[in-house]
C-alpha cells in the first residue's frame, strides 16, 4: 500500500470527531451564553441629618500674665528668697542686691536735705524781716532783694534735696527685687555673690500667672471665607449659644476636662502664612496647661441641618484622585456618582455634592460591578460589613 493511502485511512476516523464539534458550535450561537445572576451587592439608603461642625486648629499655650524679673539698680545680688519653681506673690522679695552704697547715698541726701531746710528758716525770716522794714524805709530796696533773692535760692535748695533724698530712697528700695505680679516663678538665671546691672536685657527670673492660660490657634483665611460661604447660603447656620466655648486637645490626644472661651479674632492676616489668629482663655486651676506647649483646640464653626455623611469605606477615587460612589438606580443598574468632599467626620466623609438623600448606596461589592451593570441589591449591615455609626459632630485639621 502506498504511503498516500496509509495517510488517508489515518485521517478518515478523525472526520465524525470534527463534524460532533462543529454541530456543537453553531447549536451554542443558536441558543446565545449561559445567562449568568446579578451580581449582589449590599447597599444603604442616604439620609441626610443634623451635623454640629467643628474645627480642629493648632495653637500654642500662653501665660495670662508674665512679668520678667530685672534689677533697677547695679550691684551684688546679696541673697535669694525664693525656691525655684514655687508660688510668689505679688510684692513678695525675691533677691537682695547689696544695699550698702544706695543706703549711704540716703543717708547723704538726707543730710543735705536737713542743711538745707535749717538754712531755709534762717534765709526766710530774715526776708520777713527786711520787707517790713522796707516799708519804713529802715532798709534800702536793694538790700531786701538780696534777702527775698537769697530766700527764694534757699527754697529752690530744700526741693532739690528732697528730690535727691526721694531719688536716693527709691534706690535703697530697688536693692530688694519684689515680683510684680503673683504666680509662679521659673528658675533663677543668677545666684548669689553675682553682677547685675540696671536695665540689662536678660531676665534674673520669670514670674508668669497660670491659673488661666491664653490659647493661640491659627486659622486659614481661605477657610474663615469658605466657612462665610456657606453661611450665606444657607447650608451651615449659626451655633448655639454656647458656640464661643471650645474644647481642647492635649499633645497625646485627650480631651483636656476644662472648656474654653473664645475672646476675640485678630484684625489683620499674617502676610507670609495667610492666617490669623484666634485668642481663646483657659482655666488651669491644676497647672496642666504650661507656657509653649502645643495643643489643639475644638472650634464648633456651625450646624448644618441637612448634612449627607458616607462611611468613607463606600467612597474610592479614580486615577486622577477624584472621589466618586457608586450607587443603585432604582431599575437596579450601577451608577457612578463624583463627588465633592468637604471634611472627614469620624468614620464618614462629609459629603457636599454627588449625592441626595434617597440614593442606595453600594456599601460591598463595587469590586465585582461596573457602572451601567444590573446588580441584585440588598440591605447593608453593619454587624457583617465594616460600617460603623455615624458621630453627631465632627471637626477637620
Amino acid at each position: 500500500m502506498s504511503s498516500m493511502n496509509f495517510a488517508l485511512q489515518k485521517r478518515i476516523p478523525a472526520a465524525p470527531f470534527l463534524l460532533a464539534s462543529l454541530v456543537m458550535i453553531v447549536s451554542c450561537g443558536k441558543g446565545g451564553p449561559p445567562a449568568y445572576p446579578a451580581p449582589e451587592v449590599s447597599v444603604t439608603e442616604i439620609k441626610t441629618q443634623k451635623v454640629v461642625l467643628t474645627t480642629e486648629l493648632p495653637a500654642r499655650i500662653g501665660a495670662n500674665l508674665v512679668a520678667d524679673i530685672r534689677p533697677q539698680v547695679s550691684g551684688i545680688i546679696k541673697q535669694r528668697y525664693f525656691e525655684e519653681g514655687a508660688e510668689v506673690k505679688a510684692g513678695s522679695t525675691l533677691y537682695l542686691i547689696d544695699p550698702a552704697q544706695y543706703k549711704a547715698a540716703y543717708d547723704n541726701a538726707r543730710a543735705s536735705l536737713a542743711r538745707a531746710e535749717a538754712n531755709f528758716y534762717t534765709v526766710r525770716m530774715r526776708a520777713e524781716r527786711y520787707k517790713g522794714l522796707l516799708e519804713s524805709k529802715a532798709v534800702s530796696q536793694q538790700e531786701y532783694d538780696d534777702a527775698d533773692a537769697a530766700f527764694k535760692a534757699a527754697e529752690a535748695d530744700v526741693a532739690y534735696w528732697k528730690a535727691a533724698a526721694e531719688a536716693a530712697r527709691i534706690n535703697l528700695d530697688y536693692t530688694a527685687v519684689k515680683s510684680p505680679i503673683s504666680g509662679k516663678i521659673g528658675r533663677s538665671n543668677v545666684t548669689v555673690g553675682a553682677l547685675v546691672t540696671a536695665g540689662q536685657p536678660s531676665p534674673m527670673a520669670v514670674v508668669q500667672k497660670i491659673d488661666t492660660v491664653f490659647v493661640d490657634a491659627t486659622q486659614s483665611s481661605s477657610e474663615l471665607l469658605k466657612l462665610k460661604k456657606s453661611k450665606l447660603d444657607g447650608k451651615i447656620t449659626d451655633q448655639s449659644p454656647d458656640a464661643a466655648k471650645v474644647k481642647l486637645l492635649l499633645e497625646d490626644g485627650t480631651i483636656y476636662p476644662h472648656e474654653g472661651v473664645l475672646k476675640f479674632a485678630d484684625i489683620s492676616v499674617d502676610q507670609s502664612t495667610g492666617s490669623f489668629i484666634c485668642r481663646m482663655v483657659f482655666p488651669n486651676p491644676e497647672s496642666v496647661l504650661l507656657p509653649g506647649m502645643f495643643v489643639k483646640v475644638v472650634v464648633e464653626e456651625g450646624v448644618a441641618g441637612s448634612a449627607i455623611l458616607v462611611p468613607q469605606q463606600a467612597v474610592s477615587r479614580d486615577p486622577k484622585g477624584n472621589p466618586y460612589s457608586m450607587v443603585v438606580t432604582p431599575d437596579n443598574k450601577v451608577d457612578q456618582k463624583l463627588l465633592i468632599i468637604d471634611r472627614a467626620i469620624g468614620p464618614d466623609w462629609l459629603v457636599l455634592e454627588g449625592l441626595k438623600a434617597g440614593d442606595k448606596l453600594i456599601m460591598e461589592g463595587t469590586q465585582r460591578v461596573r457602572p451601567g451593570m444590573e446588580v441584585k441589591p440588598v440591605t447593608f449591615s453593619p454587624v457583617s460589613g465594616s460600617g460603623s455609626g455615624t458621630p453627631a459632630s465632627g471637626g477637620k485639621s
